[in-house]
């Protein structure tokens, strides 16, 4: 025969902490960081880390909704203006997207540039 649990008392609910979570968060959606493992560790299911970086975003961010990450790709040493966040080069076209632009405006502006 199989041995058996038997949970009695209230049911288990933790409380985490806004820096527990935002420590879990950053733990999970780090380089290289597998999120599952660090859900497993935790004790949590990686769906509840998930869903604490969208609630967490905007404060880990620094405030910003944009959702992108500042990121340069560039074989050159050219200067890059601080307020440029994208800047795409397609052929003889080139495309400089500020960082405050909306998802929609970004998204009308890449698929005209492709064409």
């Amino acid at each position: 025969m199989g041995q058996v649990t038997v949970f009695s008392g209230a049911q288990r609910r933790r409380r985490w902490s806004d820096a527990e979570k935002t420590d879990l968060v950053a733990r999970a959606f780090a380089p290289n960081a597998i999120v599952s493992q660090v859900a497993r560790l935790a004790d949590v299911h990686p769906g509840q880390l998930y869903r604490w970086r969208a609630e967490l975003g905007s404060e880990m961010s620094g405030g910003s909704d944009t959702g992108f990450a500042r990121v340069v790709v560039s074989d050159d040493e050219t200067h890059v203006d601080e307020g440029i966040a994208i800047r795409v080069r397609l052929g003889s076209a080139q495309v400089e997207i500020a960082g405050h632009a909306s998802c929609a405006l970004v998204t009308a502006t890449l698929m005209a540039l492709v064409g």
